[in-house]
């Protein structure tokens, strides 16, 4: 059986089973009792493995499998989830999704989860006692297996290498207090006091703090340097009293790092049990049945599907691309209808017109359902947010708070796939810049929680994301010092500059404010590519901030790409459309209204003075000659809060128009976003206000 032809639906049903995970983790993370949402994440987690199974990813599925036997030990109540749970899930989930995204990129999904899988089963089996990593590291001599492991960060990793080449003994200690013990907090503190004397602890899991004041149960664990022999230190340590068993491990080089697992975005290193055989699919894997499967039992041939729900579903998938062929389709039936509507009015038939009206009436309501069909709800982009935010707060030691509000908000599909990545550069400058660190906020007086606002609303023809913080905001001194010095503004501009364009200095190519570089920022790369990326979708962002307060972002993009309402205006023999999104309004101007300022033409616009712009100058239109007029028409136009006068020869009228991109025949031009057909069958250029205001 031929499973390419449904390859397409498995990669769009798995990612939205993926993001159904993630959220549904975040949930229970928040409400680690809430049993209810473990259900549901049991559910996502075993259609997943079933259709990986059939689809023969087999990577995938042994790991979904051993994701799903964690859950059924949850939501049967043998296992509580803890944060080691919980990031133990959520790295499989980011393994789930990398090999989903190789398999969209035509790979077989494979990929080694051989520490992960061991992790899980670690859990699974109990051999994890509730430390930071799990148990059941084997010493290659005496095959002792341990109780704890403890996270070390890179640091530390380097000591103890560092210790083993130089020819220092290092050990791994697990030790074990008497059950019978009334003061296990000074039994400890007596260990540690006798390893002290010989050697360097370098990292103890709890940590020595929990440890003194008793937060723990029997057993703790560290890493230890010293030239004594594990024969002395055992006798040592079991020569105190209430000490019921002592467990020395010797590390070389190579068994350190097995015990090691250094995150790829962390500085965390974590101990991970020895590697168990993944499951092989079709034998001891339940990866077609409906229900949970005995042990040993083949699943039943006839539950090779998912059980489908009662009610019928009300949706259907749609590929993007048939959508675009609609939308040319429309765009030609649009072209049609305003060549027909002139026509009537030309012939003066009243069978014909009213026929043209009715024509009109339906391809309205047409077009409103195909513009329909090509919003999606801006929430296809929000939901991965919650997820990138837990995991950048953890990163950075913060307490974030996401959230959200009009996820509802629809925007265009052309929209929609090019706005997420800016909105991703916004928001972690928001987690790293923004939101001050835990002290800092309880020295102002704030939360320790820190929290982001991403809110989407409509306003116009235009949808407004904003992203907000309530951290330290931005100190215009302190921004323009960094500018100065960087060589983006001189020190007379700054001066001069108010605090709307201060602000926008952050969006300079290069520019950071950032003390050191990480891996979060401090490169200067992305708030400079945010600027770039949405003014070449026609919109624009604005900064307002409140030092010691916070600071939003709030970033203005059309509601559609394809159909806009425009204004047709006439130069010469030539006819433009200009955005109704970006009109404030039009007017006509007296020729002695023109006032020339610095070599700049400008003219009065309720009460404040405006550029004046001759569209013909501009483009070097030889029929027409705006000077030579008295009084000249002129379209007043918006980019954020600035506002510039176009002078034009006549006003058309009012039109929809279908937005055509200028193709690769023409390079790109200055001022032209594109072109439309107009019912007469002249080209009409469509003009680019942001790019007449700079």
């Amino acid at each position: 059986m031929d499973m390419n032809q449904y390859l397409s639906m498995f990669i769009d049903e798995s990612n939205d089973h993926l993001q159904s995970l993630n959220e549904n983790m975040l949930q229970l993370e928040a409400n680690p009792e809430d049993l209810g949402i473990v259900q549901v994440i049991f559910r996502s987690a075993h259609t997943l493995k079933g259709m990986a199974a059939t689809m023969g990813f087999e990577d995938l599925a042994s790991l979904t499998h051993k994701m799903e036997n964690v859950l059924d030990m949850v939501r049967n109540e043998k296992l509580k989830m803890q944060d080691y749970i919980f990031d133990t899930m959520f790295k499989s989930l980011d393994a789930l999704e990398t090999m989903v995204q190789d398999i969209t990129g035509g790979g077989e999904g494979k990929a080694d989860v051989s520490s992960i899988v061991a992790s899980l089963q670690a859990i699974e089996s109990g051999e994890w006692t509730g430390g930071s990593a799990p148990v059941a590291q084997v010493d290659k001599q005496t095959n002792s297996s341990i109780s704890n492991a403890v996270e070390l960060d890179e640091f530390q990793y380097s000591v103890l290498d560092q210790s083993i080449a130089e020819g220092h003994r290092v050990f791994y200690v697990d030790v074990l207090v008497s059950e019978h013990s009334q003061l296990k907090g000074v039994r400890a503190y007596m260990v540690f006091d006798m390893l002290e004397r010989s050697g360097e602890v370098v990292k103890a899991y709890p940590s020595v703090q929990d440890i003194e004041q008793e937060k723990f149960e029997r057993s703790f664990s560290l890493y230890y340097i010293t030239t004594k022999e594990a024969q002395e230190l055992e006798k040592g340590i079991m020569s105190i009293s209430e000490i019921e068993s002592a467990k020395l491990i010797q590390l070389d080089q190579e068994t350190l790092q097995q015990m090691t697992n250094q995150a790829a975005a962390a500085v965390a290193v974590e101990a991970a049990p020895a590697p168990a055989p993944a499951p092989e699919v079709g034998k001891d894997t339940p990866v077609l049945d409906s229900k949970p499967q005995e042990e040993g039992k083949a699943a039943p041939a006839k539950a090779a599907t998912p059980k489908q729900a009662a009610a019928p579903s009300r949706t259907i998938r749609v590929d993007i691309e048939r959508l675009d062929v609609l939308m040319n389709l429309f765009s030609e039936l649009l072209i049609d209808r305003s060549r027909l509507e002139q026509l009537a009015s030309e012939t003066g038939n009243n069978d014909l017109s009213d026929t043209v009206a009715h024509l009109s009436r339906v391809s309205t309501d047409l077009q409103n359902i195909v513009l329909k069909l090509r919003m999606v709800p801006v929430d296809t982009v929000f939901n991965r947010f919650p997820r990138m935010i837990r995991d950048l707060a953890k990163t950075l030691d913060k307490k974030i708070d996401l959230v959200i509000t009009g996820a509802e908000t629809e925007l265009d599909r052309t929209v929609i796939d090019e706005i997420g990545d800016p909105l991703v550069h916004l928001l972690r400058n928001a987690v790293d810049h923004g939101v001050e660190s835990i002290s800092e906020r309880v020295a102002a007086g704030k939360p320790e929680m820190g929290t982001v606002n991403l809110r989407a609303f409509h306003s116009g023809n235009h949808v407004f994301i904003e992203i907000e913080d309530d951290g330290k905001g931005i100190y215009r001194d302190k921004l323009l010092q960094t500018a100065i010095k960087r060589g983006v503004v001189t020190e007379e501009q700054g001066a001069k500059m108010s605090d709307d364009e201060v602000n926008q200095l952050l969006f300079a190519p290069g520019f950071s404010t950032a003390d050191k570089i990480s891996d979060i920022s401090g490169r200067g790369v992305g708030l400079d590519v945010v600027k770039s990326k949405i003014t070449s979708l026609g919109g624009n962002v604005t900064i307002t901030s409140t030092p010691g307060k916070g600071t939003n972002f709030s970033v203005q993009l059309p509601l559609t790409l394809s159909i806009i309402a425009a204004m047709l205006v006439r130069l010469g023999s030539e006819k433009y459309a200009v955005p109704l999104s970006s009109i404030v309004e039009t007017a006509i101007v007296q020729r002695e209204q023109v006032r020339n300022i610095h070599g700049n033409k400008m003219i009065t616009f309720r009460e404040s003075l405006i550029p004046y712009l001759s569209l013909s100058e501009v483009f070097g239109v030889p029929d027409f000659n705006d000077a030579d007029e008295k009084e000249t028409e002129i379209v007043v136009i918006r980019k954020g809060e600035r506002l510039a006068a176009v002078a034009v020869e006549e006003f058309i009228g009012q039109s929809e128009i279908v937005l055509k991109s200028m193709g690769t025949y023409l390079p790109a031009i200055e001022g032209i976003s594109g072109a439309t057909i107009l019912g007469d069958g002249q080209v009409a250029l469509i003009l680019d206000p942001n790019a007449f205001i700079k």
